[in-house]
């Protein structure tokens, strides 16, 4: 399959570090808001993007492939004349990051993987979701998909930010949602992470249902070679949303390292 052109968003100065986000299954880019100002005021070039069959893009029919997801970031690069950007990525995102960290590792300047895995089974889960949407829309899995990204205190000290995510949810293309299930199904990436060079920080949730630091974020930060592990309080599986401030820092932290 070709490379789609992805919707994105860029803001910042256009001399600065380009920084590529990247988000989660059943998102869009209005996902990344909270981090946009605080980078832009630090100098950083910030493009988000809404990946196939989300959002704005394009919803080719499936079946998708990570390599597939990947080849849309690098395309997105090459259009906007960018010859190495750092990646920051949350679960599908932060899978797409260390596809490229792997395949394309003249393009990345260094890596966040942000409450994603190298290997999130069992398969029949994404078989059996990816059958569902097809069947009944993004609808039917917005309430479920909610409930993983926030931690249910959040949802009820504020049920609007809750509504707006339940919304963004409902409004992916079925066809879309359900190839990015049959990406993550097939993803096994737990053997190629000692090939990435660029510097890394995993970030986790700590209340993340999803992807467990433990079980997920740990087994990534000891693969790829001289990776860090920080571990966020009182956030589940949309951490930078929950937890923007302490997200954000330790996002510019490692950029300003990098």
């Amino acid at each position: 399959m070709s490379a789609v052109r992805l919707h994105r968003v860029v803001a910042g100065p256009a001399d600065g570090p380009v920084v590529v986000f990247g988000g989660s299954l059943g998102s869009d880019l209005r996902m990344w808001e909270p981090q946009v100002a605080p980078l832009v005021e630090r100098g950083f070039r910030v493009v988000r993007y809404d990946a196939r069959g989300h959002g704005a893009s394009p919803v080719p029919p499936g079946p998708y492939e990570l390599g597939d997801l990947g080849a849309d970031v690098l395309a997105l690069l090459d259009e906007l004349g960018v010859a190495r950007a750092h990646l920051v990525g949350l679960s599908l995102g932060g899978m797409t990051g260390m596809w490229l960290g792997v395949h394309a590792p003249d393009r990345i300047a260094s890596l966040v993987l942000c409450c994603t895995s190298a290997k999130l089974g069992p398969p029949s889960m994404w078989a059996e979701r990816a059958r569902t949407v097809r069947a009944e829309g993004t609808a039917a899995v917005a309430g479920a998909g909610v409930s993983r990204w926030l931690t249910p205190g959040y949802i009820e000290r504020h049920p609007d930010r809750a509504e707006f995510l339940r919304a963004m949810i409902a409004a992916v293309p079925a066809e879309g949602y359900a190839a990015c299930c049959g990406v993550i199904e097939r993803m096994d990436q737990l053997g190629t992470l000692p090939k990435i060079s660029a510097p890394t920080l995993v970030i986790a949730g700590a209340d993340d249902p999803a992807t467990s630091p433990d079980e997920h974020a740990r087994p990534i930060a000891e693969g790829i070679p001289g990776a860090r592990l920080e571990v966020v309080a009182n956030a589940a599986h949309l951490g930078n949303y929950e937890q923007p401030a302490e997200f954000t820092r330790l996002i510019l932290d490692h950029l300003e390292r990098a």
